[in-house]
């Protein structure tokens, strides 16, 4: 039976209604959260996420920002209620956390804050939002190296604490909190701007309450959560029993030079999903560990990618899925493991378990793999203009996996990643640096018959200033594998650039400064193709050339034109 078939006519139709009432407080807090951030990486490149939760601690909805962050919010909300108990909030209070080991973070840049929400004197919701922090101390600038060896140096972790009592923010906590960072100033204003974001849907959500009723909305929550379930033990059920095994890997884990294995076997039986990552990699000695959180998000979002894109994101996400993960390894990593480069290691993971579930789907639903490195570079420096520090972070995306139908999207972010780059004119107008090049890096496509999407280069010059720079990277040792006969991408390449033109290739997780005058340039990886490159039609060859994004030579050698 399915669930629609279990709830009335007027049930479904409250249950949707509720439904999108409560993604559209998400939504607006989401909207007042980067509207009114000060970091450029919030309010430019919208490195956060938003969602509304029931008392007991389920998900109920989420707005679509970072994927990532699904977790991280939910884990939130269960380390408050462990912690204080469901008894122990009381109206006008907010908490704020980071880490990932007290507080279910992914990583110690992003900061949550959570609210409980109360209706007639009783906490009836909690509404979170975490926002990526451009830097929250240790001793390299961003705070996400890739080589970190442990937690400790990673910047200031923050378990479960109140900042907010009886509507009255903590300052002197905000205080300690970002004057352990480079950005004390911006950090506090972010900040505050978290928690009256979260104020803003305690008064929504107080008026979906007015509108539907308590009762009502409490109902809908567990449908919709049960909603969720269903769909997708439906659409597993549509897919032949069996296990599917794939192994991708990163180039390194941040401190040794040797490949990390990402290993996931999909078992589904019966309608029954389960997926064994046993075979991973050990637990890293850098930072390229992924915590449970992260983890759970990655596994969530792929599961929904792949067999319910429309699904709402809530908890019956989590509830309708298994995992098997070996202890001390690099997705079920012990305290004090360093996870500043989780994304490095979700977004290939959710590369690997695309590649399994990819064996069950109908060659029309399958595609190539993608970008899934998420190169992340952070210049650092005193910005003689504002008087102030600066720390500048972006991670860039590159070339989409080829698609049954259609070429793989170029310049894009994939998978659990999914903020959007900084515009050239705001990078140039808050920080001293000057990008001298953003473009696509032609040839980078895997030929197919679809070809992949393209990746991106971007060359940023610090302009009468020194930098430290940060490169979290992976990619440049293994590309975008293709898919039927397709072939793979181009893998990533960053320089170092002095001013005499002479450049050098740099390793995926490095740090040093450039001088005044120099550069560092970022060429990201292209998506890998579908289908053999010798049935592509020759008039999107044509194209390709005349957009300039195949060289003639590249059409000869993998086009026979």
């Amino acid at each position: 039976m399915s669930m629609h078939e279990e709830l009335s006519g007027s049930e479904q139709i409250e249950m949707s209604v509720v439904q999108q009432r409560l993604l559209t407080v998400a939504d607006d807090v989401g909207h007042i959260l980067i509207r009114g951030a000060f970091s450029s990486n919030i309010k430019e490149r919208r490195d956060c996420s938003t969602a509304v939760f029931g008392a007991t601690g389920n998900l109920v909805a989420q707005a679509d920002h970072m994927p990532i962050h699904i977790g991280s919010l939910l884990w939130g909300v269960r380390a408050l209620l462990n912690r204080y108990g469901s008894d122990g909030f009381e109206d006008g209070e907010a908490f704020v956390m980071n880490d990932p080991y007290l507080a279910g973070g992914t990583h110690l840049p992003d900061i949550s804050i959570i609210t409980p929400v109360f209706i007639d004197r009783k906490n009836c919701f909690f509404v979170g939002n975490i926002a990526h922090h451009a830097d929250v101390g240790g001793p390299t600038p961003g705070s996400v190296s890739g080589n970190s060896p442990t937690i400790f140096h990673e910047g200031i972790r923050i378990p479960p604490i109140r900042i907010a009592r009886k509507g009255h923010v903590d300052h002197d906590l905000i205080n300690l909190i970002t004057q352990n960072t480079r950005n004390p100033i911006e950090g506090a204003l972010d900040l505050q701007n978290q928690i009256g974001a979260n104020e803003r849907g305690c008064i929504l959500l107080n008026e979906v309450v007015q509108d539907h009723g308590l009762q009502n909305i409490q109902r809908a929550e567990t449908s919709i959560i049960k909603y969720t379930k269903h769909r997708i033990q439906n659409e597993v059920n549509k897919l032949p029993n069996g296990e599917f095994t794939a192994t991708r890997f990163l180039d390194d884990d941040g401190r040794d030079s040797e490949p990390v294995t990402l290993k996931v076997k999909a078992i589904i039986d019966g309608g029954h999903l389960t997926f064994d990552f046993t075979g991973s990699g050990n637990q890293a000695g850098g930072a390229v560990n992924l915590s449970n959180s992260s983890l759970e998000a990655t596994v969530a979002y792929a599961v929904k990618s792949l067999l319910a894109p429309d699904v709402p994101g809530n908890s019956g996400l989590f509830e309708s899925i298994n995992t098997i993960l070996p202890e001390k390894s690099i997705v079920n990593p012990v305290s004090p493991a360093a996870v500043a480069a989780r994304a490095v290691t979700s977004n290939r993971l959710a590369g690997a378990i695309f590649d399994a579930i990819g064996q069950a789907l109908p060659k029309e639903k399958r595609m190539g793999s993608s970008n899934d490195s998420t190169s992340l570079i952070v210049l650092a420096g005193f910005n003689p203009e504002t008087g102030e520090s600066f720390v500048y972070p972006e991670s860039i995306g590159g070339g989409a996996g080829a698609r049954f139908l259609a070429d793989g999207m170029d310049a894009v972010h994939v998978h659990t990643v999914n903020s959007t780059n900084l515009p050239i004119e705001v990078l140039e107008l808050e920080y001293p640096l000057r990008c001298n090049e953003y473009s696509l890096v032609v040839d980078s496509g895997g030929p197919g018959r679809t070809r992949g999407g393209l990746g991106i280069a971007r060359e940023i010059c610090a302009v009468d200033v020194e930098c430290s720079l940060t490169i979290r990277s992976d990619g440049h040792l293994f590309a975008a594998p293709g898919t039927d006969g397709g072939k793979s991408g181009s893998t990533t390449k960053i320089f170092h650039k002095c001013k005499n033109k002479n450049s050098t290739e740099l390793r995926s997780k490095s740090t040093l400064t450039l001088k005044p005058g120099e550069s560092v340039r970022v060429e990201t990886l292209g998506g890998g193709g579908l289908g053999s490159p010798e049935q592509r039609n020759s008039k999107f060859i044509k194209r390709d050339l005349a957009d300039g994004k195949i060289t003639a030579e590249a059409a000869k050698i993998n086009y026979n034109i």
